[in-house]
């Protein structure tokens, strides 16, 4: 029988995603009162979720979607090469990145939250499609 390799939520990550979490930024803070309680159109988002040896800010299981608040370090060449490195093998276990700069969720809320709903693929739960 083949063993099934982990991807998501490895255990020896639980403390260190517990750590992100307790150590969170303001942008992470801001947007996190937005996003949990399955506030936003019913979808149910986790704080500092794990794929491979990376952690995800935000994830929707539902959606196979990850939302990413990048600070300064993310816009160095370095920051932007080893992000290009880090989505692209993210994306390649089917989760989509999107991305949005910290201030971002502070000046223009409504436009992160509207990009977010933007990349839902499915109906909001409990919708039924029309007959």
């Amino acid at each position: 029988m083949r063993k099934i390799r982990q991807v998501n939520n490895k255990p020896g990550l639980k403390q260190y995603r517990k750590d992100l979490r307790n150590g969170a930024t303001p942008a992470e803070v801001h947007l996190w009162q937005f996003l949990k309680g399955k506030q936003l159109e019913g979808r149910k988002f986790r704080r500092q979720f794990s794929v491979h040896n990376f952690i995800i800010d935000f994830y929707c299981h539902s959606e196979k979607l990850g939302v990413e608040l990048d600070g300064q370090a993310h816009f160095t060449p370095e920051g932007q090469a080893a992000d290009k490195i880090r989505t692209e093998i993210i994306e390649a276990e089917g989760i989509k990145i999107i991305r949005f700069e910290n201030k971002l969720v502070f000046q223009n809320l409504s436009h992160v939250l509207q990009e977010i709903k933007n990349n839902f693929k499915t109906l909001p739960p409990n919708i039924k499609t029309p007959k």
